[in-house]
């Protein structure tokens, strides 16, 4: 007897002009498998956030709740105390901007010209951007730490300047999202036709270019502001002070509004990834709409 196969062939499909799409293949998951595993992964994430969230009502080793740890935060009597928070969380927010000014100004710019004029050393540009994931942190710091030495005396030993390090290790979450517009539409062809049509270059860049790359780009500048308010460890090492580190210091006097904290700022990342998910996407027209 021959052995049929329960498994799908893999179809492919390819659009003019567009790379070749493969097709699914396999066994789906029924909709019950797919109900327990979402279940397991939402516990997962949640279990540990409620239980964040309940610290911070506690109201000592009494097991009460209470309000009185969030209406400190706003008590003129302890802004001496919680200034370091809100300190660290401006000098983060600056860095953050400067950082996605690099993203924009650096990053995009190059993996646009690799894609329209060097496609050669896309593999080269994707091995540099995705390097700074695969050393830990703790290992850049050994390199960073003469390389700040230097950048003290040129431009201070403020806090933005730690925006130079952190753009080096948000290169590879800000490349993906990037990476992955580029791959989605033809550039080559769109630049080409509009080329052809008379635009200029910079004409190409910002009517073509950039609105059909805008959920990359909008995915690459939340994730680098996503990377900027949870990096610890490149300023500790680099005495820099900002909003993680501002944490732990008030951590030690108060670890109630410490961990207020904490949650909003989780609150914000699970925010932005939402939005990564909703913008950009737009409303897709259909040929009766556009006749």
């Amino acid at each position: 007897m021959t052995a049929v196969s329960s498994v799908r062939p893999v179809a492919t499909t390819s659009r003019p002009g567009g790379p070749t799409r493969v097709g699914r293949f396999g066994v789906a998951p029924s909709r019950i498998t797919a109900v327990v595993v979402l279940t397991l992964v939402g516990l997962l994430f949640a279990v540990p956030l409620v239980a964040l969230a309940q610290f911070t009502f506690r109201q000592g080793t009494d097991g009460g709740l209470t309000l009185d740890h969030y209406a400190a935060i706003v008590d003129p009597a302890n802004a001496f105390t919680y200034q370091p928070v809100f300190d660290g969380l401006g000098a983060s927010l600056l860095i953050a901007v400067i950082t996605v000014a690099i993203v924009l100004l650096v990053l995009l710019p190059a993996q646009i010209v690799t894609a329209l004029r060097y496609p050669r050393l896309r593999r080269v540009l994707e091995f540099v951007c995705l390097v700074p994931i695969t050393v830990p942190v703790v290992v850049l710091v050994v390199g960073f730490i003469p390389v700040y030495q230097v950048v003290a005396q040129v431009f201070g030993s403020g806090a933005w300047t730690l925006a130079f390090a952190i753009g080096i290790v948000s290169l590879p979450f800000a490349f993906r999202p990037i990476a992955a517009a580029l791959t989605s539409v033809d550039v080559t062809v769109l630049s080409e036709a509009a080329r052809s049509l008379g635009a200029s270059w910079w004409t190409v860049t910002w009517r073509i270019l950039l609105p059909n790359l805008r959920r990359g780009i909008t995915a690459a500048c939340f994730l680098t502001i996503t990377v900027v308010l949870g990096e610890y460890t490149l300023a500790s090492f680099l005495s820099r002070t900002t909003f993680q580190t501002a944490l732990v210091l008030v951590q030690q006097t108060d670890p109630y509004v410490a961990a207020v904290f904490s949650l909003a700022a989780l609150l914000f990342g699970f925010v932005l990834l939402v939005v990564i998910g909703r913008v950009g996407a737009g409303r897709r027209r259909t040929p009766k709409e556009s006749a």
